[in-house]
This record gives structure tokens, C-alpha cells and sequence, in this order.
């Protein structure tokens, strides 16, 4: 018998460590625990693809296996994509049985058994030992497969003498001992990964204790860890094998506090200078210990993503998080800067209108993270949120990713405006491409005040209509920060001082500090004289070969001092050699 196990990623650097704890758990099971005929032993392929592909390439590169059986991973942002796959391979492989599992089908699994034939079955929950007992209730022939479906824990199923034709087995007891569960990449120990490429995800402990209402993870509060011991064997793997990014998916990684710490330790000292660690924290929850052993992680090693979600003690209330919003930006004003910060706001909650919003986002901008990331409430089934945003009137859409359209305290146009606001988020901050001219202007002004007013001046030029490279924005504000006065323009420049011949400085310094340049575009003044950048360059030891020095800096004239960290202060002519990494 021959099963395939396919995930459609977000990207090429994606990898789904789902498939492979399927695969690994079960092959362990059998290989370990069973003594069957070596003819029933069943054999099983992975395969990943991604949203971005075609169709008709994927089901060709599906088809190729030939496969008996063949079970998706699903999740929101893979469920439609999926959806269009599975009647196809039916008419392709008219004979192989075809499930699915994952959170989006396995908390909708009626509804996706209803609305596409050709699926014939759904796991729900934790899969290892569901799939394992798929197998071996199959007992190396596949037609066996669907009469023993409705004797396995964990399984919906068609069943023609239930009124909806749906039935379900029950849940299953959970995986107690995480450790049962294989290093997830024999791709990686056999040296055929790609280290620079993908991002590998790790998972050291299941489940959350927490009560967020718009989160899955909230439905089971059970909380397995992997043995630290066993946590930090294979965390050496990835150190082993130079692998640039390991993300953790633990739910809330910092739950217990001796375990997280002597994690972070054991990486420490065992680092090989180059792997990141992703760890999503509850920053609220770091302990003093735990902050105090953040202080000596050094740059480059770890990166923290934390929800705040909102500043609105109201809101924060209603979704069931912690309302002590001063005591989380104390915890993360005590992380240190070596540590990448990465900041979650969510829009579309409750009692947060536009007015809220704003505080909301000056209040994490305020803690100056590495990148804030604006997020839209997903209204997914099996959560408290979607009780209650059915009988408060939220809409939202039905299909995944079943995000928000309006709240009594958002309309749709209002939702549409966040869009852009999140786009210029991630174009002026969170890329890092502007840090100079932003940290200035953020240090004047309300971050809110000023991007919002950008957003409404981008859409009276067009800018959100389609994907733009990182010159345009540049162009953009320019535009914006040059024009004549307007209403919107005293508002944010004249009532707080901002300067505009700073900020046109600033803009010009981040435009030319991001590498070298073969022509300035047309909103860039260059202030360019051979014969001073040559003397530049005999300064700085670099005229030995001249041809190379050149190719390597460049030379430019500013007004103020655009290296200080207060320019404002520092007026004054300043001629400014910019060195560039070498290629």
C-alpha cells in the first residue's frame, strides 16, 4: 500500500512538520512494534508544494505517485487551494481514498465532507495516532480502509444512516509523552536539507493554558512538554547542520520557567553563529530570572514575537487576555535589543473602533519594536469569538481565512483603511528601509497621526492599487513630506515641529545608505564632487586601489548631522563618505 501525505505551503520556505510527525510516528510504530509481513508494511511518501503553483502542475506532480491514499494538511490559508485539488484527483485517481486533517478541516470537518464528494474522510485533533491506527486497520489494502473508518478514535466519516450523512468516532486520548514522537527531518540529519533556505519549525511542547477567544488553541488547554533533555539533543541537530532559522511553535513558550530558561541556556552555549531561534512569549509571564538571563544573549541568536493585540482594556477583557497592559510594556522595555522584537496587533476586536485602534498602535510603536505586525481578527469555527461575533453583529468572510469585513465599532471602509495602514507599516518600519527618517519622525509625532495621514494621501495618488517596489515608497513620502500646506499637512508638520528639510535629508541618507546606486531617481537631490570623495577616500585608507574604492562608497552632502541620533541638533554642513559591503 502506498500513502502520500501532502502539504500546500504559504511559500518555498516553508516546511510542514506536520507531515513528517505523521510519517515518522507511524514508521517507528511499525518498524519498532510490529512484526507484520513485510508485504503489508505500508510505504509512505511526502510531498509539499506551494499556494503559489499551479494547479495542473501540482495534481501532475500528485499524480506521479500513483498513490493509494492520500491525506492533506489544512489550514486557513491552504483550505481553498485544497478544496480545488481533491475532484480533480478523483478523476486522475479514481480509485485512491482521499482524507484530510489539520485545524481547518478538522474543526469544519462536516462541512468540508458536505461540500466536496470526493473527500472520503477527516481526522480530527492530534493525528499520530489516528494515522497509525488508519494504517494498521487498513492492513496493507486500501479498500479495507473506509469499512474500518468508524472504528477509529478521531475520525469523521460518510455514514448513510446518519440524517446528515456525517458521523464522527469520538475524540482521542492525547499524546501524554512528547518524547514518542521522532526528531521531525531525516532530511536534515541526512544532510540533504537546504539550511539558508527554509525555515524549519520546531515543536517542544502542545497545547495553551490561556483563554484567548479567537484562538483554536484555546479549546484545549491540556499542556505536554518534550523532556528538556530531549528538546536540547535535537536542538543540537539544528546547530550540527548550520540551519539559519528555527521557528518554535509552542503555543505560549514560557509557561515553565526552569524548562524555557534552560533551553535559552543550553542554545547559548552551544551556539554556532549563525541559527536564529523563533520564540512566540507571553511577555507579561517572563519572570525576573528570565529577564535578567535575556541580558546576556548576544545579536543574532533569538527572536521574540509577542501578542499585545490591543491597548484597550475593554477590549483585551472581552477576548479573555490579561488587561495589564503596563506591566507587558515594562517586560518588554526589559528585552534586550540583541533580541529581534516583533509586535502583534489585531484589528477588528471588540469595543475597538478607529479612534482605539490608534491608540492601541501608538502604544506598541512606542516600545519601538523590530517590526509591528497588523493583523485582522479571523472569526474561526469552533471559538468563543464566533459565538459571539454571530450574536453582535460581526461579518465577516465565510470562506477561509474567514477574515473580518465590519464590528459595530468598524466599518468596512474603516477595516479597508487598516489594510493600507498595514501596508504602509510594513514599507516605513517593519523593513527597516526608512529607520532614520522614522525614528525622527516618531520621536515627534504620533506614529498614527503621521501614517494615517500618509495612508490618505497615498490613496489620492494611487498607491495601494497594486504591489509596489521599495523606490516608490521613497518617491511617496517625499511627495508627501514636500508638498504645498494643506490642512493635513499643518496638522501633523506645523503643529509638531517636524522639519522638512530634516526629514528630506533623512530620506536621502536611508535612500543611499541601502546600497549603491547607478542612477538617483528624480526626487533625489545628489550632492555629488569627485574631487571630495577622492579625498574622503584617502582619509579612510581606501585610494590603494582607486577603481575599487569608488565602486564601494559613495559621496554625499547633507544639512544636518543624519548619523546623530537627535539631527535635529546638529545643523550644519556635512560631507558624509557611505562605504558599502562588498559584493
Amino acid at each position: 500500500m502506498k500513502i502520500l501525505l501532502v502539504s500546500v505551503n504559504a511559500s518555498y520556505m516553508h516546511t510542514n512538520i506536520a507531515i513528517r510527525d505523521l510519517k515518522n510516528y507511524a514508521e517507528k510504530f511499525y518498524k519498532a512494534e510490529m512484526d507484520l509481513d513485510a508485504t503489508k508494511c505500508p510505504e509512505i511518501y511526502l510531498a509539499e508544494y506551494t499556494i503559489n503553483q499551479p494547479v495542473g502542475e501540482v495534481l501532475r506532480g500528485i499524480a506521479a505517485f500513483d498513490a493509494d491514499w492520500i491525506l492533506f494538511s489544512t489550514y486557513i490559508w491552504n483550505a481553498e487551494y485544497v478544496c480545488k485539488l481533491l475532484p480533480e484527483i478523483k478523476k486522475i485517481l479514481p480509485e485512491c481514498i482521499l482524507g484530510a486533517g489539520g485545524p481547518e478541516f478538522g474543526y469544519s470537518a462536516k462541512k468540508y465532507l458536505l461540500n466536496t464528494p470526493a473527500l472520503d474522510f477527516i481526522i480530527f485533533g492530534e493525528g499520530e495516532e489516528t494515522f497509525k491506527e488508519v494504517i494498521f486497520k487498513s492492513q496493507g489494502n486500501s479498500k479495507n480502509l473506509l469499512h474500518q473508518l468508524n472504528t477509529i478514535k478521531g475520525v469523521y466519516y460518510r455514514n448513510s444512516k446518519n440524517d446528515d450523512g456525517i458521523s464522527f468516532t469520538g475524540s482521542r486520548d492525547l499524546i501524554h509523552n512528547l518524547d514518542e514522537i521522532p526528531f521531525p527531518y531525516p532530511e536534515i540529519l541526512s544532510g540533504t536539507a537546504d539550511p539558508d533556505h527554509k525555515i524549519y519549525y520546531y515543536e517542544s511542547s502542545r497545547g495553551c493554558p490561556f483563554s484567548c477567544s479567537y484562538c483554536l488553541s484555546s479549546v484545549d488547554k491540556r499542556v505536554r512538554f518534550k523532556s528538556l533533555e530531549r528538546t536540547c539533543s535535537e536542538l543540537q541537530i539544528f546547530l550540527d547542520h548550520n540551519i539559519k532559522l528555527v521557528k518554535f511553535v509552542d503555543r505560549t513558550y514560557n509557561l515553565d520557567e526552569n524548562r524555557y530558561i534552560g533551553i535559552w541556556d543550553y542554545i547559548m552555549k552551544h551556539h554556532n553563529g549563525k541559527t536564529m531561534f523563533h520564540f512566540e512569549i507571553e511577555a507579561e509571564y517572563l519572570s525576573d530570572k528570565a529577564l535578567d538571563f535575556l541580558q546576556k544573549i548576544p545579536e543574532g541568536m533569538m527572536q521574540f514575537e509577542m501578542g499585545v493585540q490591543s491597548a484597550n482594556k475593554k477590549t483585551l477583557a472581552a477576548i479573555n487576555r490579561s488587561t495589564n497592559i503596563n506591566e507587558l510594556a515594562e517586560k518588554i522595555k526589559r528585552i534586550p535589543r540583541t533580541i529581534h522584537q516583533h509586535l502583534d496587533l489585531i484589528a477588528g476586536l471588540p469595543y475597538e473602533d478607529l479612534e482605539s485602534f490608534g491608540h492601541s498602535f501608538d502604544f506598541v510603536m512606542a516600545l519601538r519594536p523590530d517590526a509591528l505586525q497588523l493583523g485582522f481578527l479571523k472569526i474561526l469555527g469552533g471559538t468563543q469569538m464566533e459565538e459571539y461575533a454571530r450574536a453582535n453583529g460581526w461579518k465577516w468572510m465565510e470562506s477561509p481565512a474567514y477574515e473580518t469585513f465590519s464590528t459595530p465599532y468598524l466599518s468596512f471602509n474603516e477595516i479597508a483603511f487598516l489594510k493600507d495602514m498595514e501596508t504602509v507599516t510594513d514599507a516605513y518600519w517593519n523593513k527597516g528601509s526608512f529607520s532614520n527618517t522614522m525614528n525622527y519622525i516618531f520621536r515627534k509625532t504620533s506614529p498614527w497621526k503621521f501614517l494615517s495621514a500618509l495612508v490618505k494621501y497615498g490613496r489620492s495618488v494611487d498607491a495601494f492599487v497594486q504591489a509596489r517596489r521599495e523606490a516608490y515608497w521613497f518617491e511617496l513620502i517625499c511627495n508627501f513630506v514636500m508638498k504645498e500646506n494643506s490642512a493635513e499637512i499643518d496638522e501633523v508638520f506645523i503643529a509638531d515641529k517636524l522639519d522638512k528639510n530634516l526629514i528630506y535629508d533623512l530620506l536621502r541618507y536611508d535612500f543611499v545608505r541601502a546600497g549603491k546606486k547607478g542612477n538617483f531617481p528624480s526626487w533625489y537631490n545628489h550632492h555629488y564632487d569627485k574631487d571630495k570623495h577622492r579625498k574622503l577616500l584617502n582619509e579612510n585608507g581606501l585610494l590603494e586601489n582607486s577603481r575599487i574604492g569608488f565602486a564601494i562608497t559613495e559621496y554625499e552632502e547633507f544639512d544636518y548631522n543624519v548619523l546623530s541620533e537627535m539631527p535635529e541638533e546638529e545643523k550644519g554642513h556635512k560631507e558624509l563618505l557611505i562605504r558599502y559591503k562588498a559584493s
